[in-house]
């Protein structure tokens, strides 16, 4: 999760929530904790993957393709307005979590349960899947010739390939 949807759900601006990760960083170290490179930042922002919002923060301008660059150290950007002059920092669910040891509010307490709660929820829906994906392997191993030809077949209208096919009609010389 990016730093500024943290500080959004915890009801403090970004900038005091990184000043209190920096207080104690000791409790957050790569695997809980990192900051964007400026080419990872450029492609969340190209694909639309950060919210406008964020996008807004940073003073970004087009190169010859029409494809965000960004300009951190420009002079348009200032703390005064809540403009970023560094990149955001993301954190891992144990990153999430160390977050309520360093945030004391009663709002931080519940927000990050909803944020575990919510972590929990998608591991068991990944696992569903990683189950479910095994039981079909096991069952295309045991039947493997009749439902291979199905698989085959499902495999071939799924790709994107047009199957060939020949000119119809008759040629006339």
């Amino acid at each position: 999760m990016l730093d500024k949807d943290l500080a959004e759900m915890y009801g403090v601006p970004t900038k005091r929530l990184n000043e209190q990760i920096k207080r104690n960083r000791e409790r957050f170290p790569g695997d809980f904790m990192f900051q964007l490179t400026r080419m990872e930042a450029e492609f969340l922002i190209r694909e639309g993957l950060i919210d406008n919002d964020l996008k807004s923060q940073f003073a970004t301008s087009n190169d010859k393709n029409g494809q965000y660059k960004l300009n951190l150290k420009s002079q348009n950007v200032t703390s005064s307005w809540g403009g970023r002059r560094k990149l955001p920092y993301v954190f891992t669910e144990q990153g999430v979590a160390m977050l309520s040891s360093v945030l004391k509010s009663k709002k931080a307490i519940e927000v990050n349960i909803a944020i575990m709660r919510a972590f929990v929820k998608i591991r068991k829906l990944v696992y569903s899947y990683k189950d479910l994906a095994e039981k079909i392997a096991k069952i295309e191993q045991s039947h493997n010739k009749e439902i291979g030809r199905i698989w085959n077949v499902l495999n071939r209208l799924m790709s994107d390939e047009k199957p060939a096919t020949g000119e119809i009609g008759f040629k006339v010389s």
